[in-house]
């Protein structure tokens, strides 16, 4: 009796396994009336906006957060680790900003797992400039794919993605509107930065950004700028030909604080922007709306 007994046991239990198993795998995945769409996002900015257009249907864990630290130096954790293993939905800011995250995914496949790179989705690469929530057609696009995905993996939400969507784009206009009433009102002003940060709001906002492009590039990947291009930085600033300087607050060297004392020597308005959501909690649309408000109070005190 024993020798058949204990064969039997075994495969009870193997089957109790197998069954808890399915159930748990069948739980995970996302549904009109089941659970939320487990989403992760390397960056909170990227997630706040992912929780705006998902809504209740979705559960939001954002990897990079702190505001006084520098996200290029972020190293992933064991608990990201489980949070990409257990997600759903991925998205990730790509052009080598997060590339902890691509390692995370590569450790942990899924064939059903959804991943967002907004770089690739904007047509951007390893070497570009990383910093695409500072595009204001950027952030509408990656919007816009995230209503897609999340349709995909949940098809019977499909017209309340659409209607948060909505909502979502109706939101961002107005830190948008307000680039465009700079771009009418101060287009073609000068302005300095310490870093590639400021690149595409000063496109957007139609602002000639004239710091020499070896400083800001070579200071955002952590490397000395060239003497050259430190001298006619600092000759833009002392001659006053600079109207506004736009300051990195994330990413602070003793060489960005001297430009920095330097701008507010020669009375140039300096501008803080952030890398992260500033104060951590606020919205996207807040955080930047706040910073585009600094900028286009700035730019009113550069011309009186």
């Amino acid at each position: 009796m024993r020798n058949w007994k204990k064969p039997l046991s075994i495969l009870l239990v193997i089957l109790v396994l197998l069954f808890v198993g399915l159930a748990v795998h069948s739980n995970s995945k996302p549904s009109a009336n089941g659970n939320k769409i487990q989403v992760v996002a390397g960056e909170n900015f990227w997630g706040n906006l992912v929780s705006q257009v998902g809504g209740t249907h979705v559960k939001v864990t954002s990897i990079v957060s702190d505001p006084n630290a520098d996200p290029h130096e972020y190293e992933a954790t064991n608990t990201d680790a489980r949070s990409v293993a257990n997600a759903n939905y991925v998205v990730l800011n790509g052009a080598g900003y997060d590339s902890w995250g691509d390692k995370l995914l590569a450790a942990n496949p899924s064939s059903s797992r959804r991943v967002l790179h907004v770089a690739d989705l904007v047509g951007k690469k390893d070497g570009d400039n990383p910093h695409l929530w500072y595009s204001p057609d950027y952030v509408n696009t990656m919007v816009d794919r995230v209503a897609y995905d999340l349709e995909t993996l949940d098809p019977a939400d499909k017209t309340y993605f659409e209607t948060q969507l909505k909502k979502t784009h109706d939101s961002l206009a107005g830190y948008q509107n307000q680039i465009t009433a700079i771009k009418q009102q101060y287009g073609g002003t000068k302005v300095a930065a310490t870093e590639d940060i400021f690149v595409y709001l000063a496109n957007a906002a139609g602002l000639n950004l004239i710091s020499p492009p070896a400083f800001i590039e070579a200071v955002a990947e952590g490397n000395d700028p060239p003497a050259q291009s430190i001298a006619q930085f600092q000759q833009q600033l002392q001659s006053g030909e600079a109207k506004v300087l736009v300051y990195n607050l994330q990413t602070v060297t003793p060489l960005t604080d001297n430009v920095k004392k330097m701008a507010a020597d020669n009375n140039i308005p300096i501008v803080g922007v952030t890398e992260t959501l500033t104060p951590l909690g606020a919205s996207f649309q807040a955080w930047m709306g706040a910073e585009v408000a600094a900028l286009q109070n700035a730019l009113n005190s550069a011309s009186r």
